[in-house]
């Protein structure tokens, strides 16, 4: 019976977010709130965004309609942190904001979380064991939401990818409740994939309506920050050890690819603040890959990392010989893909000639 109602939550999750979302783009068109293509965009149709919205809402009502009914701990830190990061990516959605004043609204909605929920506190260190963190831990949490909150928003950039992204990490979440048997954390995972999926129904190539910075930037931090939540609810330091590489596993390619094109970047001496079309990602939709192929080979790896990822904690495999080796593998076989796909966009311009 249990198994029906959770089944039961995530359906109307999933319709309410379906439903949310299409009225939120009719909504957009009728009042021409569209986000206008430029030299830096994937697309070339003037498409409404903003639909991240109804994601955040969603969610949100979900967690508090779940606490009134069925009581429990309620994440108040995880809830304001949400909140004000929401809210100022909603605002930069409807009239462009500072980075200045976007970065200040992410620190503070990070610190509210990291203060209220507290930080890593142990961290599994590959072939050397279990180590405390203490302050360094709380430090490392803080600038971790901050970075994803604003690597999730980088990499929201083609039909379906940011999406599809949450309800993989979503659903890793979900398999890390049941197997450590956290029922708030695989609630609120399952939640996050139930809404993220209702929404990419309609952001799949071509999209109809984009998420906005409004849902990439949610969708970051509660990624950023269910490592902490997972914390709060185990006790075992061991257990607690390896939340924040289970974290990084279940968006590893968002991270990665941010990180390595921030470096590219750096070395090249580029303005890192200003926008571009430089991520990997991007990179082999300008080779021509559609954003469907794209979207489909980052949201295939990150499902070969959790099954691998459950495996080793359901087994008791160690992570530096089970999970950190396909993590590399993979890592390696997408710059492959890049330069792969790079010489290939050479060579059809070289024909072309």
């Amino acid at each position: 019976m249990i198994v029906y109602k959770i089944l039961a939550v995530y359906i109307a999750v999933f319709a309410a977010t379906f439903l949310g979302v299409e009225i939120f783009r009719r909504w957009s068109l009728e009042r021409n709130l569209l986000d206008i293509p430029n030299e830096r965009s994937s697309h070339t149709v003037p498409t409404p965004r903003g639909g991240g919205l109804v994601i955040f809402a969603v969610s949100m009502a979900a967690l508090l309609i779940d606490f009134l009914i069925n009581g429990g701990r309620f994440f108040w830190g995880y809830f304001g942190g949400a909140l004000i990061v929401a809210s100022i990516s909603l605002l930069d959605d409807l009239r462009t904001l500072s980075p200045l004043v976007r970065i200040v609204c992410h620190c503070l909605g990070a610190f509210l979380s990291v203060w209220l929920l507290g930080g890593f506190h142990w961290l599994l260190v590959p072939f050397y064991g279990i180590v405390q963190l203490g302050v360094l831990g709380d430090v490392a949490a803080f600038l971790w939401i901050v970075w994803l909150i604003n690597a999730y928003n980088f990499m929201d950039g083609i039909d379906g990818i940011a999406a599809t992204q949450s309800v993989t990490a979503g659903a890793g979440w979900f398999l890390t409740g049941v197997i450590f048997g956290i029922d708030n954390i695989g609630f609120l995972g399952g939640v996050l994939a139930a809404s993220s999926f209702g929404f990419l129904l309609l952001n799949w190539q071509p999209a109809k309506i984009f998420m906005g910075d409004v849902g990439s930037a949610f969708l970051g931090y509660s990624f950023a920050v269910l490592p902490l939540l997972a914390i709060n609810e185990t006790p075992n330091p061991s257990i607690q050890s390896v939340f924040p590489w289970i974290s990084a596993v279940l968006v590893w390619f968002f991270v990665f690819d941010s990180v390595y094109t921030l470096f590219r970047r750096l070395l090249r001496g580029a303005k890192v603040w200003q926008p571009h079309r430089e991520h990997i990602y991007q990179n082999l939709v300008i080779a021509g890959l559609t954003h469907a192929r794209v979207t489909i080979l980052y949201g295939a790896a990150t499902l070969i990392l959790i099954a691998v990822l459950a495996a080793a904690l359901v087994y008791g495999w160690s992570f530096e010989q089970s999970v950190f080796p396909f993590v590399f593998l993979e890592t390696v076989l997408l710059i492959f893909f890049r330069q792969l796909a790079g010489l290939g966009a050479g060579q059809a311009k070289n024909d072309n000639r």
